[in-house]
């Protein structure tokens, strides 16, 4: 008998092994090889003599793995598989077609029917399965053995892990057993058999609650609990629903808290709800997707109610979770935390009345933006060559990597050097240490006014307002060659409204703006309220976003939120994150009917808008479903609309597994309930075209909003050929704009 293993002798347990085997009547050999390594296994296979020929092979090395594979590099990939597949791929090849006796090959359910977060090593398995079948094709004897977690020994033994499976319904496989159905199998000469200790009436509704089997499916025992279920589950739910409409109001939502915590603790492997408080959010007791999958799994079932995949973190508490609960079981409309800000009988109507912009694909104005989105271009480049970024140093397919970056693409302005300073009266010493997003912004301004028929010089001494969205202020860090001078006024935030007053004399409101990823459209929400309140009587609004050095990049890519490639997947089923980009917009807004008066282009009107924050919800840069769709509601009050008089939404859409889930059910649940189906809201992200333009990505929706209008269409979102699989799209009318499509003809103005 010889047994080989990577360490051979030295391996922990081989000499008393090797005693325990001797003792049985065996001659032991122990031999230290890789057999991922051909040659070290040929010439194991060459020293065994001839007088006691090699009669049967039993295969059984292999790597575990506990992670995404999107976390997976190639090297990791092919470490994972090579002993499983590699070693049995060389003994296959070496032992060519010799005749034995018996060629077992120990693989795993994982190669079956799959393992979340062992993808490498369910690739592996399978291949086992794959060569049984074609060794027996060749008319050689295999035997591939899928085996379940076994109890005694291999990767699933220790109390964690086991404690994990049992808790799943997958039983652990005793040695005994589990030899007897080893034995039966080579001496049936089985090629492929799978070898479990499972209860399905527990396994089946966790394995298939993110997504269908259609191999599970098919087993009768998982059909007939299917159907039993079904029809338990309904009578059980109606039961239970009946029971809730019976109660108070503060009885239905300590039942249905109970209920949360109970099946809470039931996920997590509590023995009692007591350690699930009512007012802590779930993943701070160690909630992730996959676990908040299985409870709305269970939620589902008791109640008897489709509950989005969103549903945890968009009420993050037991509590709240409890109250949304009761609303959906009682047909009623949760009230999303907070009032409803209606519009004031004097907010009059805004009209944008000018636009420009700088946006990645050379779009240099409006114009050449809808030129790019309409032909689908994606803009999506590699790092610039003109800031000294060194994207081969940068680059390392590690995200944990410090100081590196996964992704070497964005979204970029490749000439935002370019400035004439002279033209705007300043100095060069002066421009060399001004922040390129202050350049930028002097440019597009001066277009703006020029676009709407203001000339630029005839709006000094004016209460023209500037509202800029910014976030990045890192130009500059290290000039030096006497240029300090000029450094606060180059690179401070304040300045990039302020300059644009100091420029062109205007002697409205001087305002920066810094929400993060709604900055631009919040400078806008307060400009139309400097307008409406008399603080301006005309405005600039926008945002800027210019990437002076790689620090966004290296940051986000230890955070894994940038996509792999590099592209933005807005609402896709192959969202992985987002992509940086750069951008700079303005838009100049006045009240509408100064500028009827003043004989200004009405380029398009806004009748509402609001802003909010999430307060204290599923953590600090999470997003939360409840709020936005809050704010949603006050925007529509604001402009005295209903849902219904809206027919497309240009959205946030980043491209991330989590937020366009969230963002996706809170429009589904504003503007796609009690539609008509026929009328679909239209949805669209420009961040498909260009990227994520951070403080100008806002402003960059509006532009091509504004275009669509005034062109009567509606263009493609790119890269949302499938639709997120997280979405429950049948729970309202909305529709995501895989294809470009004519605005609806509705008979009134367009919205």
């Amino acid at each position: 008998l010889v047994l080989t293993s990577r360490r051979g002798p030295d391996a922990p347990g081989a000499a008393a092994l090797r005693a325990e085997l001797e003792e049985l009547g065996a001659h032991v050999e122990i031999v230290a090889c890789d057999v991922a390594d051909r040659a070290a296994l040929a010439a194991v296979l060459a020293g065994i003599p001839d007088q006691t020929p090699l009669s049967g092979v039993v295969h059984t090395a292999g790597v575990g793995q506990f992670g995404p594979l999107e976390q997976t590099g190639l090297a990791e990939f092919a470490e994972l598989t090579s002993a499983k597949l590699a070693g049995a791929a060389h003994l296959d090849a070496l032992l060519g077609e010799r005749e034995l006796d018996l060629f077992v090959l120990f693989g795993s359910i994982a190669g079956v029917w799959g393992s979340g977060g062992q993808s490498a090593y369910g690739a592996a398995n399978a291949y086992l399965d794959a060569l049984a079948e074609h060794r027996h094709a060749r008319g050689l004897t295999a035997t591939s053995l899928a085996w379940g977690p076994w109890a005694e020994a291999g990767m699933a033994a220790g109390g964690t892990v086991s404690a994990t499976f049992e808790r799943q319904g997958l039983g652990l496989l005793e040695p005994g057993p589990a030899i007897t159905e080893l034995r039966r199998a080579v001496l049936g000469q089985d090629t492929t058999v799978t070898v479990a200790d499972v209860d399905w009436e527990r396994y089946a509704p966790v394995f298939t609650s993110a997504r269908p089997s259609a191999l599970l499916a098919d087993l009768p025992e998982v059909r007939a609990l299917t159907v039993a279920a079904d029809a338990h589950d309904t009578g059980r739910a109606s039961e239970f629903v009946t029971r809730v409409r019976t109660l108070t109001e503060p009885e239905q939502i300590r039942l249905l808290a109970d209920l949360v915590r109970s099946e809470a603790a039931a996920v997590l492997g509590h023995s009692s709800a007591d350690g699930v408080p009512e007012a802590r959010a779930f993943r701070e007791i160690g909630f992730d997707s996959l676990t908040a999958v299985e409870l709305r799994k269970r939620l589902s079932t008791v109640t008897g109610l489709t509950l989005p995949s969103t549903m945890v973190f968009d009420y993050p508490t037991p509590l709240e979770l409890a109250r949304y609960l009761r609303a959906e079981i009682l047909g009623a409309v949760l009230e999303t935390a907070g009032p409803v800000a209606t519009g004031a009988a004097d907010d009059e109507p805004i009209a944008i009345i000018g636009m420009s912009c700088r946006f990645p694909g050379g779009a240099g104005s409006p114009e050449q933006l809808w030129e790019l989105v309409t032909q689908g271009v994606d803009a999506v480049s590699e790092f610039p060559v003109n800031r000294g970024w060194d994207a081969q140093g940068l680059y390392d397919p590690d995200p944990d990597r410090p100081g590196r970056t996964y992704s070497t693409q964005g979204g970029f302005l490749h000439e935002a050097d370019a400035f004439d300073p002279t033209f705007f009266g300043i100095s060069p010493r002066e421009a060399l240490v001004m922040d390129p997003q202050q350049r930028l912004l002097l440019e597009t301004t001066w277009e703006s006014f020029e676009r709407a028929g203001i000339d630029p010089v005839a709006v000094r001494g004016s209460l023209t307002g500037t509202f800029i969205g910014s976030s990045y202020q890192e130009y500059g860090l290290g000039a030096g060659d006497g240029a300090e001078g000029h450094m606060v006024t180059g690179s401070s935030p304040s300045v990039l409204s302020g300059r644009l007053s100091y420029v062109f004399g205007l002697e409205g409101p001087a305002v920066t703006v810094d929400t993060a990823c709604s900055s631009s459209l919040v400078a806008l929400h307060l400009a139309c309220q400097s307008l409406r309140n008399g603080e301006s009587t005309l405005a600039v609004a926008g945002g800027a976003t210019v990437m002076t050095t790689p620090a966004p990049f290296v940051a986000f890519s230890r955070q894994r939120a940038l996509a792999q490639d590099g592209r933005c997947k807005a609402f896709s089923d192959d969202a992985d994150g987002m992509t940086l980009a750069e951008g700079v917009g303005i838009l100049l807004v006045e009240r509408l009917s100064d500028a009827r008066r003043n004989g200004h282009p009405v380029l398009a009107v806004i009748r509402g808008s609001a802003i909010n924050q999430d307060g204290a919800s599923n953590g600090l840069t999470a997003p939360n479903g409840p709020s936005q769709q809050r704010v949603i509601r006050q925007a529509l009050a604001n402009a005295r609309l209903d849902p219904s008089d809206i027919d497309a939404l240009e959205a946030h859409g980043t491209g991330t597994p989590l937020g366009d889930p969230i963002e996706a059910q809170a429009l589904l649940a504003t503007y796609g309930r009690e539609r008509d189906p026929e009328r679909a809201l239209l949805l669209g992200s420009v961040k498909s075209n260009i990227g994520h333009a951070q403080s100008a990505a806002g402003v960059a929706g509006v532009i091509k909003m504004v275009m669509a209008l005034r062109r009567g269409v509606l263009p493609r979102t790119l890269h949302a050929e499938r639709p997120s699989s997280h979405v429950d799209w049948s729970s309202g009318a909305v529709r995501l704009l895989s294809e470009a499509v004519e605005w609806p003809e509705t008979g009134r103005p367009r919205r």
